[in-house]
């Protein structure tokens, strides 16, 4: 959103520079930038109350003298007699309309009104639909406009959930699909709430007569929809994030104030609907636990001090939140308010200690499945919940993040298998891959399950003692009877042909639902603590790496776990990985054939052959130095 220098300091007493506002509003975490004395702002979504001239100026009123002086028309209205039906009051809690006929159309606008589209730089549109722009802009409230003249008949406000045709006051058309909250006039619809009007009813700028809707929509109503449809509006992004409720009046007279400014009114009336009481929410007053969060002490009267400024009330032991902030709930909200006035440069930074449990306890079913899997050798993955699989149980996403995924899962083994075609491109013959989330299902309305799933083909393990033992169906159950004993699973020999694999081992395959079982269910108790290493992170290298490949020639067997031992704990910043590509145990000639693959690579440099010789060599010599060990050829 873009705000104007001059509109901002025009209502601060000390005339600060854009600079000093520049630094007051970064202090307050508003991310933006400055080009020619425009503010570009970028606010979280959770700061919609921002979105306007006056919601920047209550922010900055913690730091300034702010006056706003904006003038509204006071005398009494005359109440508004329009045919109006709300058949979703839970979409719509809100609503008021104004209704204002005028004698002569303006062709000049001064003041604030002129302003707004010379210094932003906007093109005007016909008077009422700038006067509502510029609203929109100062208070942060959309309203929008209907020619009188062109509302012949009932006014409905509902959800609809079938495919209209809807021509925008753009002048290109769309077609309404889903459930959509609409406007309509003798079955027409006139308007996509809270996104744009249609071309049917809007004003022109020979329009005299206008009626105002001012409305409060649900936020989760309007959330997505100018991106399905691919509309481009302002309103839209101020209801998706929530505007303030209880505003209606306000706007409304600043809208009559505005339009007496440049035209002589001949008649004026107003309507309000409200369907729901809004609830006060207040807060406690706890300094401590306020101290406690934010990490440094300040007073009670310097906290009350900061949010009065804010515009919060203080009332008898509570803090009442004002309506336009709805996002703030709890007293770690109110923390937030304070340390972002405060500045978080300026709260010292404190050394924090978590101690280590001697004996964690993993207890529950979840975690003990996790630990086992991850001893005996599988890796964990985490996929997307959404695939472009369309199934009858599938459910479909409102709004997908991407086109291709629009539908939850409804098992896991689907991305498993994925996974495994992934690692067989790289050359990976052998995967152990498990995955623990949720899935869902539209079956008797939505439902949500855990599951466990794996997947499994090559060998049992990289050491010389399974290096020649595969996965199959016998080693997957053996494996789970070790924690589910007597249980029965489906496990499954996922047919290759129809992954279209060219994987020649067998490919074992699970999925479980865990909340059937019970921790007692669990026999296994071996794993009293995480697998060595399990939580350390190290990030992938981007620079290239190489490998070299040893082939020993080893006499006596009993030596083997020395040689295994020695190269497989073999430490050395530039070594990534050891692991055994070939192995051969002949047992005429009492001899063992066995290839290592070491892989180098640094994470800060492109190695050099010099820089892998020095620790190649290194791995040969200690290597040699085990009796009984050889390498042919040297």
């Amino acid at each position: 959103m873009k705000i104007a220098y001059s509109h901002l300091s025009q209502y601060i007493e000390e005339n600060p520079t854009i600079e000093q506002i520049s630094d007051s509003l970064f202090q307050l975490g508003h991310e933006h930038e400055i080009d020619d004395g425009i503010f570009d702002m970028e606010f979280t979504p959770n700061r919609g109350d921002c979105l306007s001239l006056n919601g920047l100026l209550r922010d900055l009123a913690v730091f300034y003298t702010v006056n706003f002086n904006q003038e509204i028309y006071t005398e009494k209205l005359e109440d508004l007699q329009i045919d109006f039906e709300n058949l979703s009051e839970s979409i719509c809690p809100q609503i008021s309309f104004l209704k204002l006929e005028i004698e002569n159309v303006p062709e000049i606008y001064k003041g604030s009104l002129d302003n707004y589209f010379k210094d932003l730089e906007l093109n005007k549109n016909n008077f009422f639909t700038d006067v509502s722009n510029y609203l929109s802009y100062e208070t942060g409230q959309p309203t929008h406009c209907y020619d009188a003249n062109l509302i012949k008949g009932k006014l409905l406000f509902q959800e609809v959930n079938e495919d209209k045709e809807f021509e925008t006051l753009l002048e290109n058309k769309i077609k309404l699909s889903g459930k959509n909250s609409v406007f309509s006039l003798n079955n027409e619809v006139i308007n996509l709430a809270g996104v744009i009007g249609s071309k049917s009813t809007s004003c022109s700028k020979e329009t005299k007569t206008v009626i105002v809707e001012c409305a409060f929509f649900q936020p989760e109503a309007i959330i997505g929809k100018s991106v399905k449809y691919d509309i481009q509006s302002e309103a839209s992004h101020k209801f998706e994030r929530g505007v303030d409720p209880e505003c209606h009046d306000f706007v409304l007279r600043r809208f009559i104030k505005l339009v007496s400014e440049h035209a002589n009114i001949k008649t004026m009336s107003i309507i309000s609907y409200n369907y729901i009481d809004n609830p006060i929410h207040q807060i406690p007053v706890n300094i401590q636990k306020i101290n406690q969060i934010i990490g440094i002490e300040i007073s009670e009267s310097d906290f009350l001090n900061y949010l009065t400024k804010l515009r919060f009330v203080i009332k008898e032991g509570f803090i009442i939140v004002p309506s336009f902030r709805s996002d703030i709930r709890t007293q770690n909200d109110l923390a937030e308010e304070v340390a972002r006035v405060i500045g978080y440069d300026s709260i010292p930074r404190l050394e924090i200690s978590i101690p280590k449990s001697e004996k964690p306890n993993y207890k529950d079913v979840e975690n003990k499945l996790r630990y086992f899997l991850l001893d005996h050798g599988f890796y964990e993955v985490i996929n997307s919940p959404f695939v472009n699989l369309k199934s009858e149980e599938a459910i479909k996403v409102d709004n997908p993040l991407d086109s291709n995924r629009e539908f939850l899962r409804t098992n896991i083994i689907d991305s498993l298998i994925e996974n495994l075609l992934f690692n067989e491109r790289r050359q990976k013959d052998s995967v152990k891959l498990f995955e623990i989330s949720d899935i869902y299902s539209s079956n008797n309305g939505i439902s949500k399950e855990r599951k466990l799933s794996l997947i499994a083909s090559g060998k049992v393990g990289l050491d010389y003692q399974n290096f020649s033992k595969k996965i199959n169906m016998k080693y997957v159950v053996s494996l789970f009877q070790q924690i589910f004993p007597g249980e029965v699973f489906d496990i499954k020999v996922l047919s290759r042909d129809s992954l279209d694999t060219k994987i020649k081992n067998e490919i074992i395959s699970l999925e479980v639902d865990i909340n059937k079982f019970s921790n007692d269910i669990l026999a296994y108790q071996e794993i009293s603590s995480p697998p060595e290493n399990f939580n350390q992170y190290s990030p992938i290298s981007d620079l290239p790496s190489s490998f070299k490949d040893i082939s020993y020639l080893v006499k006596d067997s009993n030596k083997m776990d020395d040689l295994q031992d020695l190269l497989l704990n073999f430490k050395n910043d530039i070594i990534k990985d050891i692991y055994i590509f070939d192995y051969f145990n002949n047992e005429i000639k009492d001899e063992i054939k066995i290839g290592f693959r070491i892989i180098f690579q640094s994470k800060k440099t492109t190695l050099t052959a010099k820089e892998i010789d020095v620790v190649y060599t290194n791995i040969v010599n200690k290597t040699l130095g085990i009796k009984g060990i050889t390498i042919p050829g040297i």
